[in-house]
């Protein structure tokens, strides 16, 4: 399992966003040399993980649970097949673009290390915004994307350090529950009776993702 790019992202004018300057740094680019990955501050706070890397619209993005966010270069070739189009490291917002690592079967709480330092818990899915679809620029994207349930990942930092294009990951702890990255995002999207199942991830769960479980079981109770 292999690191095959770092991306880093500039804010820019974007007509796709209701962030309150018109600005996204969704647009990101593969770099090269190391780049320093630290814990950047409180949900809502918070930017990205990554120096350097701009994220412009707090309210849904950056923070403590999404300070990085990774995804697969296996399921960019998918799409690049559909697509008919290249699509490069970074392309869909991703800060992280991996090699041979399972991203959306990654169980929350799971814990990656990347390189000699780095290591990252998986928190939580990718859910999918006009933002992206703007930037992507392809008919019905968010519906699309959707129904692939391969969203990629965020996750926190639990120990600081610098990585690069090339560096190894391995797995470093792996939960005993089942709840994956794609069980969380298909919760949220189109299979909502998930939602009581993702309590059995336990803490390694938002606070707002239990509340959502926890409302979902007392309205329709053990269904």
């Amino acid at each position: 399992m292999e690191l095959l790019s770092v991306n880093l992202g500039r804010a820019s004018a974007s007509e796709y966003t209701d962030q309150a300057e018109g600005k996204t740094g969704i647009g990101k680019r593969p770099v090269t040399g190391p780049v320093e990955v630290r814990e950047p501050g409180p949900d809502g706070i918070g930017g990205s993980g990554l120096v350097g890397d701009d994220v412009c619209d707090l309210r849904h993005h950056g923070g403590t649970r999404k300070a990085v966010y990774a995804y697969a270069r296996e399921d960019l070739d998918r799409w690049e097949s559909e697509l008919g189009r290249p699509l490069r490291g970074g392309e869909f917002g991703e800060n992280l673009t991996t090699a041979g690592l399972d991203v959306n079967g990654a169980r929350l709480g799971e814990r990656w290390r990347i390189g000699a330092d780095l290591v990252l818990e998986v928190t939580a899915s990718r859910i999918p915004c006009r933002t992206f679809a703007g930037a992507l620029n392809e008919e019905k994207w968010v519906k699309r994307f959707t129904e692939r349930a391969a969203p990629g990942a965020y996750l926190r930092v639990v120990e600081p350090g610098a990585v690069r294009a090339g560096d190894p990951i391995e797995i470093a702890h792996r939960p005993a529950h089942d709840v994956t990255v794609a069980m969380h995002f298909k919760a949220y999207t189109l299979e909502r009776s998930l939602l009581p199942r993702l309590l059995e991830a336990g803490d390694a769960l938002s606070p707002h993702t239990r509340e959502k479980a926890l409302a979902y079981l007392e309205k329709h109770g053990g269904a």
